[in-house]
């Protein structure tokens, strides 16, 4: 598939009806783009089944919940709409897009209430997010931006205004050349990517920041089920930013990112060891069973 991201061949749901890809269009006035009142999923499609799909359907009703809106539509619904998206464009191995949002209506000022509630689901075929880092292992700045407190956003919900401040963290990474940026948090521990959270070794033992102020990823939360039934011991907790001049091993998890090892951050490089290559190995291994 090629062309920009709004003139493509192909069907995406929309409010319950398949249409065509060109056609999915909303007015300027959506509520959506003037105050963030949107929420999404990015979920993975490997040999026609999405990983976890039906986790990312009820995640994506919750996170809708959290920023005072209900999706109108069951999650049976939802599953429903991605299982159609795929089949309408021919695809069994492509990245999904579900996205939630509150549309234009009787209301264009911060409250939003009577305006109706829209729902859309895309998808595409994507390869690797980092390109070839998941060999090479990938190159990360650091932010200077901060993951706020939960005192002053939802931080469990995957909501797109959340996302500004990754945006333009990324941005500046790429000017410098890296794939992306490391963001601490409110507090000056480390955090995560700007789409991924991040995963350290240390003579044996994996270290993870504990998300008490960002997204718990459900690839996250995954790989820590594979580390504890490989046995290896796991510690979920604050991590100050010098401390990662002892860890040898990085990695990143996401839907977008799989399980991409980590070379460097900043002035702190890494080795693509075995535990991330073999963690990297299984999860490939389990999401195309």
């Amino acid at each position: 598939m090629s062309g920009g991201y709004d003139d493509r061949d192909g069907k995406i749901w929309m409010d319950g009806t398949l249409v065509d890809w060109r056609d999915a269009k909303v007015h300027i006035l959506t509520h959506a783009l003037h105050y963030a009142s949107s929420v999404f999923e990015g979920e993975r499609c490997y040999n026609g089944t999405i990983f976890r799909g039906r986790d990312h359907s009820e995640r994506l009703k919750r996170s809708a919940s959290l920023i005072d809106f209900e999706i109108p539509y069951t999650l049976d619904q939802i599953d429903a709409a991605k299982a159609a998206v795929l089949e309408a464009n021919g695809l069994t191995d492509a990245y999904v897009r579900a996205v939630a949002w509150r549309g234009a209506g009787p209301d264009m000022g911060v409250a939003s209430a009577r305006n109706p509630v829209r729902m859309a689901v895309a998808a595409w075929e994507w390869g690797a997010y980092y390109g070839d880092a998941k060999t090479r292992g990938a190159r990360l700045d650091m932010s200077k931006w901060k993951r706020p407190s939960p005192e002053t956003i939802p931080c469990e919900a995957k909501a797109a205004g959340l996302y500004m401040i990754c945006t333009m963290s990324k941005h500046a990474a790429e000017a410098k050349g890296c794939s992306d940026a490391l963001m601490l948090d409110y507090r000056g521990y480390v955090a995560e990517a700007t789409g991924a959270n991040v995963f350290f070794v240390k003579d044996g033992e994996v270290h993870t920041p504990l998300p008490d102020c960002f997204l718990n990823g459900l690839t996250r939360q995954t790989v820590l089920t594979m580390l504890a039934e490989k046995g290896v011991a796991v510690h979920e907790r604050h991590i100050l930013p010098e401390e990662m001049e002892g860890f040898q091993q990085c990695w990143l998890t996401g839907t977008a990112a799989e399980v991409t090892p980590v070379g460097r951050i900043g002035d702190y490089s890494f080795e693509v060891g075995a535990l991330a290559l073999d963690i990297a190995e299984n999860y490939e291994s389990l999401v195309r069973r």
